[in-house]
């Protein structure tokens, strides 16, 4: 049996751009797909941390710093607006607790800042 499971993120990117008039997917830093481990044309998720909106498209490799979003998903994002880029993959369920995606964080120009596991509150603000 499988089981989908993040295979890579990239997390909190700042969108350098929403372009409508182009045929569709996103624009990401050549660095940053290989750092991330994406391939090109890959389906990808985008969560947009400033409005809440969740959609998918595809990679594209783009210019140094940048993440745009391409076509119908322009409309999803602004300029400025701050994105989580995530992947998933189906793995074998035997294979999911060992399982370590591929985590990349960037700073406030989408350059490559760590690569590391995401550090998880040990206490919830709402308990």
């Amino acid at each position: 049996m499988k089981i989908n499971m993040l295979y890579s993120k990239i997390h909190r990117a700042t969108v350098t751009g929403a372009d409508l008039s182009y045929e569709g997917s996103i624009s990401i830093d050549k660095n940053l797909i290989e750092k991330a481990h994406l391939f090109l044309n890959q389906k990808v998720d985008i969560y947009n941390c400033n409005n809440g909106s969740r959609f998918s498209t595809y990679v594209i490799e783009g210019k140094k710093g940048e993440i745009c979003l391409n076509g119908a998903a322009a409309r999803h994002v602004q300029k400025g607006d701050v994105v989580i880029i995530v992947a998933y993959a189906s793995i074998d369920i035997s294979d999911a607790k060992k399982h370590q995606p591929t985590v990349v964080f960037v700073n406030e120009k989408n350059e490559y800042k760590e690569l590391r596991k995401e550090k998880r509150a040990t206490k919830s603000k709402y308990t």
